[in-house]
């Protein structure tokens, strides 16, 4: 059986590398090292060996996981594609997910109350296109619409901001070129022909005649 030789912190003294027979064996965090009690010239098994690692690489896993989770409300989806691009075995995606949930880190419904807050105040859109993003993500209709339903949106004034904005584009444009250019501007944006008919009739004909 291997016998631990040396052991040696890591530069970010957050981690040990682990020596077997005098060759690198492992790393593993100071918390499993603490708790697996390893010490110089104690032997351990392959079976041994192979269980440390696959704690430590779980702690390893979950403490890059959790940094990502924390940055900002992700949504399942998210969290499901980011074990997916760093190769996580899908024998710790459960826990990994467990622990996370435990948190209060796991909640598609943060999630989509954070993205609609996040695009109402940079990215104005309509409720058409907000939904349409929120499925892209991967957040059920239920939730989506509830979101939607509990955030209060004036998409008239939302539309008409949007189009003050841009009307460089159009005021020298013949009134009924410069309606199809500002409809099909709104239509983009997510914008229902309810909104769009009242911000475009009422609010530019005189501006645009």
């Amino acid at each position: 059986m291997p016998i631990i030789t040396s052991i040696k912190p890591q530069k970010n003294k957050k981690r040990i590398n682990v020596y077997l027979d005098y060759k690198f064996g492992f790393g593993i965090d100071l918390d499993n090292f603490v708790l697996s009690g390893l010490k110089v010239e104690q032997e351990l098994s392959d079976e041994e060996v192979e269980k440390i690692v696959k704690k430590a690489e779980f702690q390893k896993t979950y403490d890059k996981f959790l940094r990502f989770a924390m940055l900002r409300p992700r949504s399942e989806k998210e969290l499901e594609g980011w074990l997916k691009r760093k190769k996580v075995h899908e024998s710790m995606h459960k826990d990994l997910f467990n622990r996370l949930k435990r948190m209060d880190l796991v909640d598609d419904k943060k999630f989509a109350e954070w993205w609609v807050g996040q695009r109402n105040e940079f990215k104005p859109r309509g409720v058409r296109a907000l939904a349409q993003e929120l499925r892209m993500k991967g957040i059920d209709r239920e939730v989506v619409e509830q979101v939607l339903m509990e955030t209060p949106m004036n998409e008239e004034k939302i539309a008409k901001e949007l189009l003050e904005k841009k009307m460089y584009r159009w005021k020298n444009l013949p009134k009924r070129e410069a309606s199809l250019k500002m409809t099909q501007f709104l239509a983009r944006k997510g914008f229902g022909w309810d909104v769009i008919k009242k911000v475009v009739r009422i609010d530019h004909a005189e501006e645009l005649g």
